[in-house]
Formats: C-alpha cells, sequence, structure tokens
C-alpha cells in the first residue's frame, strides 16, 4: 500500500509545484480558510489514485468535506487525505507546505506519508519503520534512510507552530522546562519530532483530523506517540461529535521517545 500512497504523493506535489511556481489564483472557503486551485487539484489526483488501487476503503478528503461529500467511516478503515497542508505558507511562497495521506484503523494511524515538495524530501511510516525520502527534481525518489525519534535527555526540544502559537503553549513549554524551541509550519513538525531535530511537539489549538493523520502516522512509526490532555492515544475517525464538527481534533501532545 505505502507504494502507491509515495506514488500519489509525488504525482500531487508535482502538480502544486507547478501552481506554485506559477503564481496561485486564491479563493476562500465558508471558515474564510484559503483554497487555491493546487489544492483542489492535487486532491484530484489524490482520489482518482485511491480510488482505483483501493476502492472499498473511503477516502476522507479535506476539500472533498468542504464541498459536502463525507462518506460513513464508522467501524471501517478509511483514508485520510489533506492535498496541500500549509496552504497559508505555500501562498506566501514558503517551502514548508506538505501533501499528506494516511491510513487509520480502529482509530490510530498506521500508514501514512508526508511529502514536502519545494523540500524535495518526504516522510513515510507503517509497521513500526520509518524513513526519510530524497525526491530529485524529476520527481523521482533518489534515496530513503531509516529514522527514528531520539532517546529522551535532561534538555528538551519542542517544535511549534509558525502561525499558531498560543499562551497555552507557553505555560506547557514553562512546566516541562523546555527553553529550546524549533519553528516550522504544516505537518513537518511531526516529521521533526519523528526525525529526532525535537522532542515534542504540543498543540493547543483547532486542527482537523487530515492535518495531522499523517504526520501522526510516521511519528508512531518512529517510535513515538501522540496523545490527548488525558495521556491517551489520540484517536481518528471522530463524528458526532457534540463540541465541534466531524474530524476536528482536540488539544495534543506530539512524544518522541520516552524512556
Amino acid at each position: 500500500m505505502l507504494d502507491v500512497l509515495e506514488r500519489l504523493a509525488l504525482a500531487a506535489g508535482k502538480e502544486i509545484l507547478g501552481v506554485y511556481n506559477a503564481g496561485p489564483n486564491v479563493t476562500f472557503k465558508n471558515d474564510a480558510s484559503p483554497v487555491t486551485e493546487a489544492d483542489e487539484r492535487a486532491e484530484a489526483i489524490i482520489l482518482k489514485g485511491l480510488g482505483e488501487a483501493f476502492p472499498d476503503i473511503p477516502v476522507v478528503a479535506e476539500e472533498s468535506v468542504a464541498a459536502g461529500r463525507v462518506p460513513d467511516v464508522e467501524g471501517k478503515a478509511f483514508f485520510l487525505v489533506d492535498p496541500l497542508d500549509g496552504t497559508k505558507e505555500f501562498i506566501n511562497k514558503r517551502d514548508d507546505f506538505t501533501v499528506n495521506i494516511a491510513l487509520v484503523k480502529d482509530g490510530a494511524p498506521v500508514t501514512g506519508i508526508v511529502y514536502a515538495p519545494a523540500k524535495g524530501t518526504a516522510w513515510t511510516g507503517r509497521d513500526g519503520a520509518a524513513e526519510k525520502i530524497a525526491v530529485d527534481g524529476d520527481f523521482n525518489i533518489t534515496a530513503r534512510a531509516p529514522i527514528g525519534c531520539r532517546p529522551p535527555s535532561g534538555d528538551l526540544t519542542a517544535v511549534a507552530s509558525r502561525s499558531h502559537n498560543s499562551p497555552e503553549t507557553e505555560t506547557f513549554l514553562k512546566d516541562k522546562g523546555i527553553t529550546s524551541t524549533k519553528s516550522v509550519g504544516s505537518s513537518l513538525k511531526f516529521c521533526l519530532v519523528a526525525e529526532g531535530e525535537a522532542d515534542v511537539y504540543p498543540r493547543f489549538g483547532r486542527t482537523m483530523e487530515w492535518d495531522t493523520a499523517a504526520g501522526d502516522a510516521v511519528l508512531r512509526a518512529a517510535g513515538g506517540m501522540t496523545v490527548d490532555l488525558d495521556g491517551n492515544p489520540f484517536r481518528y475517525g471522530k463524528t458526532k461529535q457534540a463540541h465541534d464538527s466531524d474530524f476536528a481534533n482536540g488539544h495534543f501532545i506530539a512524544w518522541g521517545k520516552r524512556g
């Protein structure tokens, strides 16, 4: 399965970079979040490919959900797709935007890819094995290397959102005695923890499941874990939520190795 996800992510990334280099046309969804033709073209590529390869597995994809196309996933394995995570970074010509594809089973992300096309790098995870992948200018994979979360030490480094910091995050860092932080956009925060460049990613703000599942799959395969504020493994497939919309995330902490 992962080979299919890699192929689709790279094809979507190629389409995204074409729009990136030409300059995107930006519109806004009902929630005032930006969307470009790159989001839509990339999602079409991924949906077509997943539908052909895995016709029996439903797909929850960001732009489809925004258009009201939401499959029933209760009790089922399903894909979560964010065709362009970090649209604001994309629009502002920063390079930390990603393509995210993940498979969820029994509430956990078990296979995933995060591809940063402008960086020529992807991260994958499945079955306890995570990799960092180099992609050349022709969108061919040129190298693979195993990655893993680093062992905990006395001096922890946190990775935080470039545009969504919060007082709760500052309190968490203070309580944990963390003074070293890295800032990066999109799902790359999970990947930094997964490859041992940071120890923890706290998120005290609203996200959606398609924002986090692929990065979370990479992190878990690398030896880390994402937990809710009660310390329980973070779960996916959250529907019929009284306090929020389907597939909306609560606060979470993404940890590397903890002992």
